[in-house]
């Protein structure tokens, strides 16, 4: 007899699909659907992966990465490092304008690390708690001081911490600023229409403008993968992000279409509440029941099953493939004895536990069979599709049992462990605590030396492992899908749509 989990499997089907009622574009607008509909445009605040396609347009950064995952110049020219790594210092372009004229220059830089780091809505504080203070040092001159050394503080800033706003428009707009973002990206801020549209158009006065081809951007969320696949297949989009896996192979074929995959930095699991005021009272509070649910998962069914074996399984904040990833801690088997042993050792026979879903149907049907997984050992999961904004806000707040939310994952080892996971860090859902883990962390950010940061991260794992406050499942790949008609698309190992070069063949 079959699993119930494997017989679930056999019958999920995926939700209709819908086309969207709107006219064709011209030849310069590119029209991108994303997975879900962003939170702010304001990068101190903005927490979602989405948002983060929408702002690599529309802020530029204080450094980017490449193809690679290597960092490289964006608004700063180079870099450089005191000799023991307690300052930062950083040399800048001195052709670049904010989208309302005035001078992207030191000030500038100053002006919004501060605002990171003193603003109340800011989710980037824990991104870059090592600052201490920064210097102008002249017009295109920054120093960076930090309490202690933090070697992951210059790839934070090749993500939002690193994304620099006009400080004329933040004084003028405060909290509002999302409402009518102005960087010095490529493409500047037209409208925002809540769960229909953005659209962004280009930026003639940008330092590299020439290497930007579209007049107009449009950007539309649609948790549905196949709603999105339908919408690039009938021309309502020219380019999609998170291609379901199913559907790989069928948009090969498809001469009018191609896929650019690039394999991920980050991870997908569940995350428990320990501390907050939703907390449930058993698997919040033990973590034996957390062991028992991580027992008791087949994540290479879930693989197989949701994403065709085209990701990879994972149970730590970095793939198996990641130097970091410690191999004395392997991907467990699905284990039912060892499970039920845990939920005994926790003194209980059955726990119920809501489990918040976005509305995407990937992600509902790894829900939908780990829901059957864990049933087995008694653990009685309802689940609760939630809007992606909507379970952000309620997880932020503590106010939820568990939820299952990936993180798209950093360059540095750091940044998948410490925004989530550190004590009183704003990403921090789990509303979880361990000094111990802090001191490690802090312990592995102070060192260059990448066998010696192994060894710290290896403690790390050690302790996530046993406390399990996020349950690891798996490691996607980023699986863009768009027109054949366009070209130069190059996806980072970050999963973000980047725009250099991209055009469309007459």
């Amino acid at each position: 007899m079959k699993p119930l989990y494997l017989a679930l499997a056999a019958g999920l089907a995926l939700s209709g699909m819908t086309a969207l009622a709107a006219p064709a574009a011209a030849q310069s607008v590119l029209k991108i659907g994303l997975q879900d509909d962003p939170d702010t445009l304001d990068p101190v605040s903005n927490w979602s992966f989405v948002g983060r396609h929408v702002l690599q347009s529309l802020c530029d950064k204080i450094v980017d990465i490449d193809t690679e995952g290597k960092i490289i110049p964006m608004l700063a020219t180079s870099w450089e490092w005191n000799a023991d790594s307690t300052a930062l210092t950083l040399k800048l372009r001195n052709d670049v304008v904010f989208h309302d004229g005035t001078k992207m220059d030191a000030a500038a830089i100053k002006y919004n690390l501060d605002r990171e780091l003193t603003m109340k809505i800011s989710r980037r504080k824990a991104e870059i708690s090592a600052v201490s203070s920064v210097d102008v040092v002249d017009p295109l001159t920054v120093k960076i001081n930090l309490k202690e050394p933090s070697v992951p503080l210059l790839a934070a800033l090749s993500d939002r911490a690193g994304m620099i706003v006009s400080p004329k428009a933040a004084e003028a707009l405060g909290e509002k600023f999302t409402d009518a973002p102005v960087c010095s990206g490529p493409y500047k801020f037209v409208e925002r229409v809540t769960q229909d549209r953005i659209v962004l158009a280009k930026f003639d006065k940008y330092y590299n403008a020439d290497q930007y081809h579209f007049d107009q951007l449009v950007y539309r969320g649609m948790p549905d993968s196949n709603v999105r696949l339908l919408n690039l297949r009938s021309g309502q989009l020219d380019l999609i992000e998170r291609l379901a896996a199913t559907d790989v192979e069928a948009v090969k074929a498809d001469k009018a279409l191609s896929v650019a995959p690039v394999v991920g930095l980050g991870y997908y699991g569940i995350t428990f509440d320990i501390t907050g005021e939703g907390a449930d009272l058993d698997a919040g509070k033990k973590a034996a029941i957390r062991e028992a649910f991580s027992l008791a998962i087949d994540r290479a069914a879930i693989n197989n099953v949701v994403f065709e074996g085209q990701f990879t399984a994972g149970n730590q904040p970095f793939p198996p493939a990641s130097p970091y990833y410690d191999k004395n801690f392997p991907v467990p088997a699905r284990d039912l004895d060892a499970a039920k042993k845990k939920m005994a050792e926790a003194g209980v026979k059955t726990v119920d536990l809501e489990l918040l879903v976005p509305t995407d149907a990937e992600r509902q049907q790894v829900a939908q069979l780990i829901q059957a997984m864990v049933a087995e050992i008694g653990i009685k999961v309802s689940i609760k599709p939630t809007e992606l904004m909507t379970l952000l806000d309620i997880a932020r707040q503590g106010k939820f049992e568990s939820h299952l939310v990936g993180w798209s994952g950093r360059v540095d080892p750091d940044l998948n462990i410490t925004p989530m996971l550190a004590c009183g860090a704003a990403g921090n859902d789990a509303h979880y605590c361990n000094k111990e883990l802090d001191a490690i962390l802090t312990k592995a950010r102070a060192i260059g030396d990448m066998n010696a940061r192994k060894v710290e991260y290896s403690k790390a794992i050690a302790i996530l492992l046993k406390d399990l406050p996020l349950v690891y499942l798996y490691h996607s790949q980023w699986i863009f899908a768009h027109n054949s008609n366009i070209t130069g698309l190059k996806p980072a190992p970050d999963g973000i749509i980047r725009l250099t070069g991209v055009s469309r063949k007459k």
